[in-house]
């Protein structure tokens, strides 16, 4: 059992990792930006360090911030929570260097899952039906072009990094792919310090479903049925409903199956979506 756990994150996603802690009576340290000082999470935890403005690229991306963080309070785990460092494998890497627990996947599992082209090209290697677009991350903007041409407008531009609706841009016409290829690039550095892009083509009015899975130390994995993501804002989702109004039974196991089928195929373990 963990004696205290420091939460690489800020607001609800923190509050509700404090709250579990406290239940398994696990002491909390919270980090936070100078913007987010009188945040809830920041007074509901044990203890509380600053680590940077209030950009992420200088606080909550920050590694060496938050690993000075964790060796300060004597921290012997870090839970990510999501977004931010979740899917960094250099981060996770860097934990188990340090002998702190990374409450989250192992280095080699984010490498091939949580870099979202990575993800598609791993996918693809394990017969997982995909969206058509780009192989992998876009090399330059002239690369964007040709693959824009060949999938077909509209297309989606997605970062790779990306997470919570940051840096992405649905493009409609060829005469505006460059701005929107120049402003997710920058969105997403500021987001995630990564600015590496893919490219899928843009399914119109679709239905956002997620499979929930899980897997264990021996390679088997089992999904735990769906969730409905569909109601967004700015491509962020707004409410999750389960089970999907819209599933089928015959389309429920079809899905599940695949993903189970790409869990096992990188020997997951623990739980992810």
């Amino acid at each position: 059992m963990f004696k205290k756990i420091l939460i690489a994150n800020r607001g609800e996603i923190a509050l509700r990792v404090i709250r579990t802690c406290k239940e398994m009576g696990i002491k909390t340290v919270a980090v936070y930006s100078t913007a987010d000082a009188e945040s809830l999470h920041v007074r509901f935890a044990d203890e509380a360090v600053c680590i940077g403005p209030p950009a992420s690229s200088e606080s909550y991306l920050k590694i060496s911030s938050i690993m000075a963080a964790a060796e300060i309070t004597n921290a012997d785990a870090i839970h990510p929570g999501y977004g931010f460092l979740s899917e960094s494998s250099k981060f996770s890497k860097i934990c188990a260097e340090h002998n702190i627990k990374f409450i989250g996947a192992s280095p080699e599992m984010i490498d091939r899952m949580g870099d979202k082209a990575s993800a598609k090209k791993t996918m693809k290697e394990a017969g997982v039906p995909c969206v058509p677009g780009s192989d992998g991350i876009i090399e330059d903007f002239k690369s964007c072009q040709k693959i824009a041409k060949k999938t077909g407008y509209p297309v989606m531009l997605k970062a790779t990094a990306g997470g919570g609706g940051k840096g992405m841009r649905a493009v409609w016409k060829e005469e505006n792919l460059k701005d929107m290829w120049d402003g997710a690039r920058q969105e997403a550095k500021a987001s995630f310090d990564n600015d590496a892009m893919y490219m899928e083509k843009l399914i119109e009015e679709p239905r956002h479903i997620e499979i929930q899975i899980i897997g264990d130390s021996y390679g088997k994995a089992c999904h735990l049925s769906e969730r409905d993501c569909s109601v967004q804002r700015r491509h962020q989702k707004l409410t999750e409903e389960t089970p999907s109004p819209f599933m089928t039974n015959p389309l429920r196991k079809k899905m599940g199956d695949a993903a189970v089928k790409a869990a096992e195929f990188i020997k997951y373990e623990g739980a992810g979506t």
